[in-house]
């Protein structure tokens, strides 16, 4: 039986069996909430009422008329069933509640409504963190690496990219700290999990990880009033050689891109770095999502785009920080294709891609990876 959707259930997510009518009406299964109270208040989420308005665009979209076979027999089901995936993943649908955070974390100015509240800098005009500052980056950076290498260790066919949010929200919590996703523009969950042929943004639900994958987890903190980010790109089991070079390749376009950091070095030059690789391996740089500034705001400037020729405005000085993340897709199709829940981004002819990404600090002599291993601070 499916426990109460409602996220903020103060009966603690019960098996339930009051069932949303829209839900049952447009062919939805899962929707079900432990009172009427749950119900009203549970509708109101966004990755709940986006279902309804999908199958208002397309009645077909959320399940109408679709065989019974979309829904397993756990009572598992694909909310789009008749949307045109690229590749062979599929979201598989209910989403766990919203996870709790305790009253005495210190909240980012998105957590209650989902909403940044900060304003970003001018182009070109990054902010120059302070000593004080910079140590607090230095600790959150370091509380980012410790959660992300957490996750990473759970990696295994038959786990679910939901259990691995679980990892990750509680290790955060654990810390004092609070996963900067959750909430972040609405986004539902506490770390991406892209699989396979998802570039970015994937939402954990109920896949299991299978032998052969390859998963992306995207793990960022907010501690004192400061964001930390880091990627990684693991193998789950035993995957392919092709799988395996498109990692080692995405990793070197990162490194390689490091290493020019300095005072001085333009943040175009980046890119100009990471396609000539990407390239020479039979793959492309994503171009549609890019690197960024970080501090007390989680996007801030400097853009940091990963692909030659681009337009980014800007020289690294001492005291920036920012994060370099290349996507790198099989192939040579650069574009990306965006599943109806308005997060996840996958690649347009169903080939994997692959993602790193460092939060970088610029010093008066270099740089310093401020979410490395403890082993690789410098470049």
């Amino acid at each position: 039986m499916t426990t109460c959707q409602n996220s903020e259930c103060p009966n603690g997510n019960p098996p339930s069996r009051l069932e949303c009518p829209t839900c049952n009406k447009i062919g939805i299964r899962g929707s079900f909430f432990c009172g009427q109270d749950c119900f009203k208040a549970g509708c109101e989420l966004k990755n709940h009422k986006v279902l309804h308005n999908i199958a208002k665009l397309d009645p077909n979209a959320a399940g109408k008329g679709s065989s019974p076979e979309t829904v397993c027999a756990d009572g598992t089901y694909n909310p789009f069933p008749n949307y045109n995936f690229t590749g062979p993943m599929r979201p598989v649908y209910p989403l766990s509640p919203k996870r709790k955070i305790p009253d005495h974390i210190q909240l980012p100015d998105h957590a209650i409504d989902g909403t940044p509240k900060s304003t970003r800098r001018p182009e070109g005009n990054p902010r120059i963190l302070n000593a004080e500052d910079i140590e607090k980056m230095r600790t959150v950076c370091r509380m980012s690496r410790e959660v992300l290498d957490l996750a990473a260790a759970a990696i295994r066919p038959g786990i679910t990219t939901d259990e691995i949010d679980e990892i990750v929200h509680n290790a955060t919590i654990e810390r004092n700290a609070y996963p900067s996703d959750l909430n972040y523009r609405k986004f539902p969950k506490s770390v991406c999990t892209s699989v396979n042929e998802v570039i970015c943004h994937g939402i954990p639900d109920q896949r299991k990880l299978r032998e052969g994958d390859i998963i992306n987890l995207d793990v960022s903190v907010y501690y004192q009033g400061f964001h930390g980010d880091l990627n990684g790109t693991y193998p789950v089991g035993q995957i392919d050689e092709e799988s395996a070079k498109l990692i080692r390749t995405t990793r070197e376009c990162l490194d390689k891109a490091i290493a020019i950091c300095k005072p001085g070095a333009l943040f175009r030059d980046i890119g100009k770095i990471i396609e000539p690789i990407a390239r020479s391996n039979g793959c492309t740089p994503v171009r549609t999502y890019i690197g960024h500034g970080i501090n007390s705001m989680f996007h801030d400037a400097p853009d940091i785009p990963h692909y030659a020729k681009n337009k980014a405005v800007g020289t690294m000085k001492p005291g920036m920080v920012f994060t370099i993340e290349p996507m790198i897709n099989l192939g040579s199709n650069w574009n990306v294709d965006h599943w109806p829940d308005n997060w996840t981004a996958t690649t347009v002819d169903g080939k994997r891609s692959a993602q790193f990404e460092e939060t970088l600090l610029i010093t008066e002599t270099g740089v310093e990876i401020l979410t490395a291993a403890p082993n690789k601070l410098t470049a």
